[in-house]
């Protein structure tokens, strides 16, 4: 388990935290401190002042959760390559008519790789995130391996599947066999500043969750009025950008129907949505792109698994396998709904996360 994990490591060692200034980060870096890790907090500057809503006063969050801990802490200014890496990758993404989902890409490539490397500039020994994880490691391979949370409703595994043996090697995630209740109990017993914090859902750089106004101000493809048709390319109506929409969605349609008509799919090329009732939203197969496997070792023959295909999907029963060119084809025992190209697809056996993919759209 991941408590015995970090017990059984020596206590003197130095790790470096993610502190964001939140409840769950600022717990995670007590706890290391309360097991005798020589704690430093770093703050992770992903946005610049004018935007986005919540960073600038998250900055000043970490600094204090530090100063209340006792802890060395420091800010580092990674906006321009959060907005080449993590921004530009979702404009991207909503051009090509997909639904991606940021916090995937923002994980290994702005958080894990920069603690990493920064770990190294200090000499710590480990990193450390707030995430309800579990990390363990097997000991006849040798290989560290992730697995959900205790609290199955807070679980983040889902979002830690591009994480590779380089970053789980060196994780600890304290709060993994924790509770939300548990965490914040423990803030508030410790008088934590963000014991009482209101807890935020939205995507650090979209201001009030206005993402057709951010996307507009940052490109106009997918905003030009286009066809709205049926499967079988039937124009029923007009919409005024695909970028507004997402497979599954209904409102916004403005199309009168004898019977509910939702997002089918998009098709960018033609500028066209594709509706449909909601029958039609249900799939058992699809292909999935961008591999990584948590092992290392690349899937070669077909595997039993539970997939989820978005972050609040309960996993479900399929079948992974190999489909060429580092692709893989995913059969599921029960059609699942809404399955969204441009979302991660991750895939576990019992608790553990094996690794994941991006959806693709079907081409045939």
């Amino acid at each position: 388990m991941q408590a015995d994990f970090m017990n059984n490591m020596n206590n003197r060692k130095k790790v470096l935290v993610a502190l964001s200034g939140g409840v769950d980060s600022s717990v995670a870096a007590a706890i290391l401190k309360q097991k005798g890790f020589e704690v430093v907090g770093i703050y992770m500057k992903f946005l610049p002042r004018t935007a986005g809503k919540n960073d600038p006063v998250s900055e000043e969050k970490s600094a204090g959760a530090a100063a209340s801990l006792g802890i060395e802490h420091y800010t580092i200014d990674l906006s321009r390559q959060f907005h080449k890496k993590v921004i530009n990758y979702f404009i991207k993404g909503y051009t090509l008519g997909n639904t991606p989902n940021p916090c995937v890409v923002c994980n290994p490539y702005m958080k894990f790789d920069t603690l990493l490397t920064e770990s190294r500039k200090i000499g710590a020994s480990y990193i450390a995130t707030g995430h309800y994880a579990r990390i363990g490691r097997d000991l006849e391979t040798g290989r560290s391996y992730i697995k959900r949370a205790a609290d199955k409703k807070k679980d983040q595994s889902y979002f830690l599947y591009l994480l590779s043996q380089k970053h789980i090697s060196r994780t600890l995630l304290p709060l993994g066999d924790m509770s939300k209740a548990q965490v914040i109990e423990k803030a508030e017993t410790l008088d934590l500043p963000a014991a009482h914090q209101k807890e935020s859902q939205e995507i650090c750089f979209i201001p009030d969750s206005d993402y057709v106004g951010f996307m507009k101000e940052k490109t106009l493809t997918g905003f030009a009025e286009g066809p709205i048709t049926d499967k079988e390319g039937n124009v029923l109506g007009k919409h005024r950008g695909y970028a507004r929409f997402t497979i599954g969605q209904r409102r916004g349609l403005r199309l009168s129907a004898p019977h509910p008509l939702y997002v089918l799919d998009i098709d960018p090329r033609k500028n066209a949505v594709i509706v449909g009732p909601e029958g039609s939203l249900y799939k058992k197969t699809f292909k999935a792109i961008h591999l990584n496997w948590i092992s290392g070792q690349i899937l070669e023959s077909s595997l039993l698994v539970k997939a989820q295909i978005r972050y609040k999907h309960r996993a479900q029963e399929a079948v992974v396998s190999p489909n060429g060119s580092g692709m893989v084809q995913v059969e599921f025992s029960k059609p699942q709904r809404a399955v969204t190209p441009g979302q991660a697809v991750v895939f576990y056996k019992g608790d553990t996360l094996l690794g994941g993919g991006t959806i693709i759209r079907d081409q045939s």
